[in-house]
C-alpha cells in the first residue's frame, strides 16, 4: 500500500500543507495566507490564533485534495517560520500576546545595551549567534516585561513559550505535548549548541524562567499524536525542523560543503560544516543544521530579511506590478546603461552586516528610471545579498569557492532571477525539479522516523535536477556592478 505523510509548513506570509506520496509525489496542496501586523515603525506582529486556524484548515483541505483520509497518513511533519515568538496560557491555551515575529527590531536597544555591557562573547560562544532583535530570547524578555503578570505567572509555571513548531504541536495535540526540536531552539539565543540543552547562564541573563521552556528532541523522533478529532484521526507526528533547516534536508545537502539558498520573505543561504561547528568572523551564524539520532552536524548560515518581500513591496506598496512573476518580465524591459540600485534594508539590514537601524534606499535614479529599472534593482538585490553571504562564507570555511548552490522557495520560478543569481555570483545555480523542498524536508523527517524514507544516503540519490543556470556575465562588468552595490549599502548602513 502507498504511504502518505503530510507537511505543515507555516511561513511568515501563509500557512501550507502537502501530502507526499512514498516517492514525494504532491498529492494534496492547500494555502492560506496570514495576516502582517505592523503596530509601530519595525514591529511586525502575527496573529497566533490565526496562524492556527490557517494552519488546520490547510491540514483539512489538503486531506480532501489528495483523496485521502487522515487514517491513511504515516506521520505529520512541522516546519516553520523561525524566531517567531508565542507565549500562552497553559491552561487554555490562548496567547497572551500577537506572535513578535523574525522581523521585529523593538528590542534594538536592549541588544545595544547587552553589547555595551560585552555579553558578545558568551552569547556567541554558547549559541552561535550574534546579539540581535531576530532572534527570541530578547522577544520573550519583552513580553514577560510588558504584558501584565506575565512574569509572575511564568515563574508559577503557568505560561508555556514556543517557536511557531510548539505552539503548533501543542495545539495538535490538544495541550498535551510541549516539544520543540533542536533547530528551532538553536535560535532562541538560549540554547546552548555544542552541550544541546537550554543554557542556564544565559537564562539569567534574559531573566527567562526554565518553567517557559519546551524539551527538545532530535529532528526526527516522537513529537506525540493529533488529537483525532481535528483532522478525523490520531495522527503520529514524527518530524519538525525550522524552515530553512527544514530546506537544507529537503535539498539532500547531507554532505560537508554543500550549499543551499532559500528565497521566500527573506533569503537564507546554509551551509553543511559537518560535526564540527565553524566559528564565523564575517557575521555569519553557526547552528545547528539538523539532529539525527543524537547526532548533531553544524551549518554556517547567512540571512538575508527581505528577498521575496522586495516584490511584495513593488506589488503591494508601490503598485509597479499587479502579481509576484510579472516582476521578471518587467525587469527584462530594463534600461541595462542605467546602474540603479535598491538597498531594501525596510527592517535593518541582516548578514553579513547586522544593522537593525539600517532603512532602505534607492540609488542611482535619473529621469529616465521607471518602473523596469525598480523592478529589476529590486530582483538584483536579492542576487548581491547572497554574494554577500557567499563572500562571508568563503572566508569562514576556508575555502575560495563554493562548487554549486542549490535554490528552492517561491522566488526560484523566476528564470531572470536565476540567471541573474548565476551571474553575480559566477557560480553554477541549481534549481531542483521540487521546489516545496521546505515542505520535503519536513515530510522526509516525519517519514524518515516511521521507515516511509529511507536513510539519508539513498534519499540524496532521489534528488533531481530541473534546471542548471551557469553565469554569462563579463569579469568587468560583475565587478563594476558589485562594486556599485558595495557603494549603495555603504551609504545606508547606520
Amino acid at each position: 500500500m502507498t504511504s502518505y505523510v503530510m507537511a505543515m509548513d507555516q511561513g511568515t506570509t501563509s500557512s501550507r500543507a502537502i501530502v507526499f506520496d512514498d516517492r514525494f509525489s504532491i498529492m494534496g496542496l492547500a494555502q492560506q495566507e496570514t495576516t502582517q501586523h505592523y503596530p509601530h515603525s519595525g514591529w511586525v506582529e502575527h496573529d497566533a490564533e490565526e496562524i492556527w486556524a490557517t494552519s488546520l484548515a490547510t491540514c483539512r483541505q489538503a486531506l480532501t485534495s489528495a483523496g485521502i483520509e487522515a487514517a491513511q497518513l504515516a506521520a505529520i511533519g512541522i516546519t516553520n517560520q523561525r524566531e517567531t515568538t508565542i507565549i500562552w496560557d497553559r491552561a487554555t491555551g490562548n496567547p497572551i500576546h500577537r506572535a513578535i515575529v523574525w522581523q521585529d527590531r523593538r528590542t534594538a536597544e536592549f541588544c545595544n545595551t547587552l553589547r555595551e555591557q560585552g555579553h558578545d562573547e558568551t552569547i556567541s560562544a554558547k549559541t552561535g549567534l550574534l546579539i540581535d532583535p531576530y532572534f527570541s530570547a530578547t522577544k520573550i524578555r519583552w513580553l514577560l516585561e510588558h504584558v501584565d503578570g506575565a512574569r509572575s505567572r511564568a515563574e508559577k509555571g503557568e505560561l508555556a513559550f514556543g517557536t511557531v513548531d510548539t505552539y503548533l504541536l501543542w495545539k495538535l495535540s490538544g495541550g498535551a505535548v510541549h516539544r520543540t526540536d533542536a533547530t528551532n531552539a538553536a535560535r532562541t539565543m538560549l540554547f546552548n549548541i555544542h552541550e544541546n540543552r537550554w543554557d542556564n547562564e544565559l537564562l539569567g541573563l534574559f531573566d527567562i524562567p526554565a518553567a517557559l521552556l519546551p524539551e527538545v528532541l532530535d529532528c526526527s523522533a516522537d513529537f506525540g499524536m493529533s488529537e483525532p478529532e481535528l483532522l478525523g484521526a490520531a495522527v503520529p507526528i514524527r518530524g519538525i525542523a525550522g524552515d530553512q533547516q527544514a530546506a537544507l534536508v529537503g535539498q539532500a545537502c547531507f554532505a560537508q560543503g554543500m550549499l543551499k539558498s532559500t528565497y521566500g520573505t527573506g533569503c537564507f543561504a546554509v551551509l553543511n560544516t559537518g560535526a564540527e561547528p565553524v566559528r564565523s568572523t564575517n557575521k555569519l551564524l553557526t547552528t545547528i543544521g539538523y539532529r539525527l539520532a543524537g547526532t548533531t552536524t553544524y551549518a554556517l548560515e547567512g540571512s538575508i530579511f527581505v528577498a521575496g518581500a522586495a516584490v511584495q513591496w513593488m506589488r503591494d506598496a508601490m503598485g509597479l506590478i499587479d502579481h509576484a512573476a510579472q516582476s521578471g518580465t518587467l525587469a527584462e524591459r530594463a534600461d541595462t546603461n542605467q546602474d540603479v540600485y535598491l538597498v531594501p534594508a525596510f527592517t535593518g539590514l541582516g548578514a553579513p552586516h547586522w544593522d537593525a537601524h539600517a532603512r532602505g534606499a534607492i540609488f542611482g535614479i535619473t529621469r529616465a528610471t521607471g518602473p523596469a529599472e525598480l523592478s529589476r534593482a529590486a530582483l538584483e538585490s536579492v542576487c548581491y545579498q547572497t554574494k554577500d553571504l557567499i563572500e562571508a562564507m568563503k572566508k569562514d570555511w576556508h575555502h575560495e569557492e563554493i562548487p554549486v548552490l542549490r535554490v528552492d522557495g517561491g522566488m526560484v520560478a523566476s528564470d531572470f532571477t536565476m540567471q541573474a543569481l548565476a551571474d553575480i555570483l559566477d557560480a553554477p545555480v541549481d534549481r531542483p525539479t521540487i521546489l516545496e523542498t521546505t515542505a520535503v524536508g519536513a515530510a522526509y523527517l516525519a517519514g524518515l522516523y516511521q521507515g516511509v524514507f529511507p536513510e539519508p544516503a539513498t534519499f540524496a540519490h532521489s534528488w533531481q535536477l530541473e534546471r542548471r543556470f551557469t553565469p554569462r556575465m563579463d569579469n568587468s562588468l560583475r565587478r563594476r556592478k558589485y562594486q556599485g552595490w558595495q557603494d549603495a549599502v555603504r551609504r545606508t548602513l547606520s
